[in-house]
């Protein structure tokens, strides 16, 4: 377990609970739910004119997803600020910035094409047992485990 967990699984564990409440929170509460490809195309629909990001559903639900951010952010920095700055192993990687990037942008559009992303699908829809999210959880843990062998294999990691 060490090798899989380097640093340790007790922060996974925590952020793994606190997630998991806080979305069942939003839902219970308010029928709300916390995808955050969603949250994404939302926020840019303050910016972007275009005919996607002016949807309705990303018009009536910005205010709200906005504020997510926000209290995303803002949980980043209590636990920067709660154990010791930035400069963490949750803040640190040997990845470099073009993998990252491509990672990226190969993850965004994954989301789109899914109609939704990992948190989405694995968090909102798993738990309401709708069967696209669960065939999108398996096709996504499928990917990435012949990713990281295939990255492995390669001398990669």
């Amino acid at each position: 377990m060490e090798q899989l967990f380097p640093v340790g699984m007790q922060h996974y564990l925590v952020g793994g609970v606190l997630l998991g409440v806080a979305v069942s929170i939003a839902f219970v509460f308010a029928g709300l739910v916390t995808g955050m490809s969603t949250v994404f195309s939302s926020t840019w629909s303050y910016f972007s004119q275009l005919s996607y990001f002016q949807q309705e559903r990303f018009l009536a639900s910005r205010q709200w997803r906005l504020v997510l951010v926000v209290g995303l952010l803002l949980g980043a920095a209590l636990y920067a600020f709660t154990t010791g700055g930035w400069q963490g192993p949750a803040f640190q990687t040997a990845v470099p910035w073009w993998q990252l990037g491509i990672g990226g942008f190969i993850a965004g559009y994954g989301a789109r094409m899914s109609n939704g992303c990992t948190s989405g699908h694995g968090i909102c829809g798993m738990a309401s047992l709708q069967m696209p999210s669960i065939l999108s959880v398996l096709i996504f843990l499928a990917t990435a485990i012949v990713t990281a062998n295939v990255v492995r294999a390669l001398g990669g990691a």
